[in-house]
């Protein structure tokens, strides 16, 4: 990703849940008008999720603005700008499928300030670097119910915590017997 905080960039309105077509149909309109020196890029902030399904992680992309996509351009867009290819380039943005408006006042859409610009950006990129780690905390001694596997509904006690790998060891007690098991952190949940 070309993260060039060069030009203008803009917050464009669009439809939420059609940020990747509109990507698409804006970046197929850009090399149809052949506008790569004038429209620079269109960009889809991403920020990864981490999601318990049916006991199962599962680490997603979703767009970190749902609704939105930012623009960068070489000159200012508006139809109130003096550059004819900002006019143009403006309008056929507006007319692109899925694209509701420019952020700003509707006739003088209004670019970001550069501080505005890394911060979207920032968002998307620094989730990246650390892998994404459940929103839980426990501790040695911590109450918990086992929630995946064949011992699925037992509650135990925390004997070990491994957040590297994303494990604990549990003491279950089984037919009266205290039993060691091996779980990962999210085949368990407190136990309130």
């Amino acid at each position: 990703m070309n993260e060039n905080m060069d030009g203008y960039w803009y917050v464009v309105q669009i439809y939420t849940g059609h940020e990747k077509k509109v990507k698409l149909n804006l970046d197929n309109m850009i090399a149809r008008e052949e506008l790569q020196d004038e429209i620079l890029q269109v960009n889809v902030p991403e920020t990864e999720v981490v999601e318990v399904k049916d006991s199962q992680r599962k680490v997603s992309v979703r767009p970190s603005y749902p609704g939105y996509v930012l623009v960068n351009t070489t000159h200012e867009l508006g139809p109130h700008v003096d550059s004819p290819i900002g006019q143009r380039s403006w309008a056929l943005i507006q007319e692109t499928p899925g694209v509701m408006n420019f952020l700003g006042p509707t006739s003088h859409p209004s670019p970001l300030s550069s501080a505005d610009v890394e911060a979207m950006l920032q968002m998307s990129t620094e989730e990246e670097e650390a892998p994404p780690v459940p929103a839980m905390e426990y501790e040695i001694g911590d109450k918990v119910k086992v929630i995946n596997g064949p011992f699925s509904g037992f509650p135990g006690e925390i004997e070990e915590i491994d957040m590297e790998h994303q494990r604990l060891r549990l003491s279950i007690s089984l037919f009266g017997r205290s039993t060691s098991v091996d779980l990962g952190l999210l085949e368990v949940e407190e136990l309130n």
